[in-house]
C-alpha cells in the first residue's frame, strides 16, 4: 500500500500519541504534531478510514485509533508485549519514544559507520549535530551512541553517525570461566601462594579451607603485607574474607553490572549453589574482545 508523505506523518503521529495517552486521539492534537491545520487533517483521515488504517471512536473523549493494518503500512511490527528501547537526545531521554528498527547503512565504507533508527515517538526535536544514544536494547544490551545527521520525518526515522557501539554477549557466565579453578590453601605461606600465582599467571585466586571456599587472595594482598614485613603470616591471615558471588546462569551483562554495584575486580561463580570459579574483570574484557 503506497502511502502520501501526509499519510505517512498523521499515522505515525497517531501511534505516537496512543502510545503516550492510551486513549483515542483528536485529529487536533495531530495536527499539533506534524504542524499541519486540523481540517487538512480530518480530510485525509476520511481516506485512510476507508483504507482500514484508522478507526473512528464516537463520544467527547472520542477520536481516532490505529488498526493491525496501521502497523502493517508503515513496515512495524504490531506486538501484545514490548520492551522499550530507549532513546536519548543530548543526553535527555525522549519520554514514550522507542526505536523500532535499526538498519546499518555503511558497513562496508572503511572510513564511516552510519545508521538509521526508525522511531516510534516524536522525533521532532532532533536536529543535525545532536548526540543521541539508542538501547540498551533487550537481548544483547546493545548501546550505540552518534551524531545526528539527519532526519526523515515522513518514515520517523533518524540517520547517525555511529561513534561507539557496545554488546554484551547474552550467554551465562558460566560458559566464560574456567573449568579447573585454581585455589590456594588457607594455610599456604606467602612464598607458597606467590609460586602458584605466578605460575598460573594470574593475579588472584580463591581460598580454600578444606573443602569450603572462605575468601579471595591477590598478588596485591601479598605484596603489600611482604611491604610491611610481616613474612611469616599465613594466606587466611591476609585473606579478603568478604566473598562476593553470582549463579553461573547470571548473563555476562548482569555480572558486569554487579561488578559495578560492588566495586570488586573479581566474583565467585556458583553452579547449583557449588563453587565452580571465579570471573575478574580482565576476563570479560578478554572475551569481549575475542568477539
Amino acid at each position: 500500500m503506497e502511502l502520501t508523505p501526509i499519510q505517512k506523518e498523521i499515522l505515525t503521529s497517531l501511534i505516537s500519541l496512543y502510545r503516550e495517552k492510551k486513549q483515542a486521539i483528536k485529529g487536533e492534537e495531530i495536527a499539533e504534531i506534524i504542524n499541519r491545520n486540523p481540517g487538512t487533517v480530518r480530510n485525509q483521515m476520511q481516506s485512510l478510514k476507508a483504507l482500514g488504517l484508522v478507526e473512528g471512536v464516537p463520544g467527547p473523549k472520542g477520536g481516532y485509533k490505529a488498526t493491525g493494518e496501521t502497523y502493517r503500512a508503515l513496515c512495524l511490527l504490531e506486538m501484545e508485549k514490548e520492551t522499550v528501547v530507549p532513546i536519548k537526545r543530548n543526553d535527555e531521554i525522549i519520554p514514550n519514544a522507542t526505536a523500532a528498527e535499526i538498519s546499518f547503512t555503511t558497513v562496508r565504507h572503511p572510513d564511516l559507520c552510519n545508521a538509521t533508527v526508525h522511531v516510534i515517538g516524536d522525533i521532532k526535536k532532533f536536529d543535525m549535530g545532536d548526540r543521541i544514544m539508542i538501547g540498551p536494547t533487550p537481548v544483547n544490551r546493545m548501546v550505540i551512541r552518534g551524531e545526528v545527521i539527519g532526519r526523515d520525518d515522513t518514515q520517523n526515522s533518524i540517520l547517525f553517525i555511529i561513534q561507539e557501539m557496545v554488546s554484551l554477549p547474552k550467554k551465562p557466565i558460566r560458559q566464560y570461566i574456567c573449568k579447573n579453578p585454581i585455589t590456594i590453601p588457607a594455610t599456604a605461606t606467602i612464598q607458597e601462594a606467590s609460586r602458584i600465582l605466578v605460575g598460573n599467571q594470574i593475579h588472584g585466586a580463591p581460598v580454600k579451607d578444606k573443602t569450603a571456599i572462605v575468601g579471595i587472595v591477590t598478588l596485591t594482598d601479598i605484596g603489600k603485607t611482604l611491604a610491611d614485613g610481616k613474612t611469616s603470616l599465613k594466606i587466611k591471615d591476609i585473606m579478603t574474607k568478604k566473598i562476593i558471588s553470582v549463579d553461573g546462569d547470571l548473563p555476562l551483562y548482569e555480572v558486569v553490572r554487579v561488578f559495578n554495584k560492588e566495586k570488586v575486580g573479581r566474583l565467585l561463580v556458583r553452579i547449583d549453589g557449588e563453587f565452580a570459579g571465579l570471573i575478574s574483570k580482565t576476563d570479560i574484557l578478554d572475551k569481549i574482545m575475542a568477539y
